[in-house]
């Protein structure tokens, strides 16, 4: 491999571990928190060293969360292009936002506590982003439970991210006995929100 390629993969690789330390101790301890001393030393080089990689903690927090909210949005299209289906689409993207909730749960509490401190254009990006996420799931769902009104089909999207969002107040896995018994719980409980919304038509229908 050229050393070029291989240095660029190194710094690549750095670039990341910061990131995931960054995200640990930010959520843990809070933006202002964290010193640029303390994550340098979470990844094993001077605080001043970590400015050959990013410009400071706002740099830090910006790649964090445009950085996931462009991965969720990028991940749910290929999902939905490569499913057999739209019932099919829509388990990929439950179970794709189910790895994110339980192994990114500090980007959660991030994007919680931290938006706000976003420049406006990285913050409208962030928003931008998770529009077209939203809008993923709902063209999906649409297609899923077609006799749903497209109010419904929204409200039951947004209700399902708070649902799997909720990963950072469960406690480690949510008390349960590991992660897959986590995911599976929290799998059925997303599709059976979704299926609320044929029980809802069907009653409209009834009466």
């Amino acid at each position: 491999m050229e050393p070029t390629r291989t240095a660029a993969r190194t710094a690549g690789g750095r670039r990341d571990q910061i990131l995931r330390e960054a995200a640990r101790l930010f959520a843990e301890r809070g933006f202002h928190g964290v010193g640029v001393d303390e994550i340098g030393a979470a990844v094993g080089i001077s605080g001043p060293g970590l400015y050959r990689h990013f410009a400071g903690k706002d740099a830090m927090l910006a790649e964090l969360l445009v950085g996931i909210s462009g991965r969720l949005h990028s991940a749910g299209r290929m999902r939905v292009a490569e499913a057999d289906g739209a019932a099919a689409a829509l388990d990929a993207l439950v179970r794709g936002h189910i790895d994110f909730a339980l192994d990114d749960r500090a980007l959660i509490i991030l994007h919680d506590r931290e938006l706000d401190r976003l420049r406006d254009s990285d913050r409208k990006l962030v928003r931008q982003l998770q529009r077209q996420y939203v809008e993923q799931w709902v063209a999906v769902v649409r297609e899923v439970h077609p006799g749903a009104a497209e109010s419904e089909v929204r409200a039951a999207v947004h209700a399902v991210f708070g649902l799997l969002n909720s990963t950072p107040h469960l406690g480690p896995h949510g008390g349960l006995p590991g992660r897959s018994a986590t995911a599976v719980l929290l799998h059925r409980l997303a599709l059976g929100a979704f299926a609320a919304l044929d029980s809802a038509h069907n009653r409209e229908v009834t009466y």
